[in-house]
């Protein structure tokens, strides 16, 4: 029992450490521009056991994208769940975000240049998801001030845009001029939008 948690443990140890290295360097250098002997060398492991869990280079590919998208919706989650006014959750929901991109850096990266960047070659996907499903959360926070007659009503689409891109600013902002960083100015920014919205 003891030597199969063992094995169990070094497996799954390959499987983390090949989607970890593979998105590391697909945020680096594109999905194209990466090869699959890059991968296996970096993570330490052999072509075989990338094939066993992957299938493919195309297969890790898709892997690191569900991932993705299950580390947005556990942060969705827990901004769902919190409570407090309408700004109060914009600013959670502000704050875990920017805990997500800082624990996976390489991840946001990735993501963030397939959305925003040159196409990289990359197989067909809807790269798109993750910023819908962004906007929708902003929609459903703000619906719910709406009903509870906490804010002025306003076009959903809009406030989401809003929202969304100050979020987004402030993030590239600390990437391109980290002398200027500021982790307090997206929560100032946000007040400052939500005087405008506010019975």
């Amino acid at each position: 029992m003891t030597n199969e948690i063992g094995i169990n443990s070094l497996e799954n140890n390959a499987r983390e450490r090949l989607l970890e290295t593979a998105t590391e360097l697909f945020a680096e250098k594109g999905y194209a521009g990466t090869y699959v002997r890059e991968i296996v060398e970096k993570a330490g492991v052999s072509k075989p056991v990338l094939y066993y869990y992957f299938k493919s280079k195309e297969g890790l590919f898709y892997a690191i994208l569900e991932w993705a998208a299950a580390v947005q919706q556990e942060i969705l989650g827990e901004v769902f769940d919190a409570s407090g006014t309408v700004l109060d959750r914009f600013i959670f929901f502000y704050r875990r975000v920017y805990e997500g991109v800082q624990q996976y850096q390489s991840l946001y990266k990735m993501i963030h240049g397939l959305i925003y960047g040159p196409p990289q070659g990359a197989p067909e996907y809807n790269y798109l998801r993750y910023q819908l499903d962004m906007v929708d959360a902003v929609k459903r926070i703000y619906a719910d001030g709406l009903s509870s007659g906490e804010i002025r009503k306003a076009d959903a689409e809009e406030v989401a845009f809003l929202v969304l891109s100050l979020i987004d600013y402030c993030l590239n902002l600390e990437k391109i001029q980290p002398e200027r960083s500021d982790p307090k100015r997206p929560e100032r920014l946000l007040e400052l939008a939500f005087q405008g919205l506010s019975v």
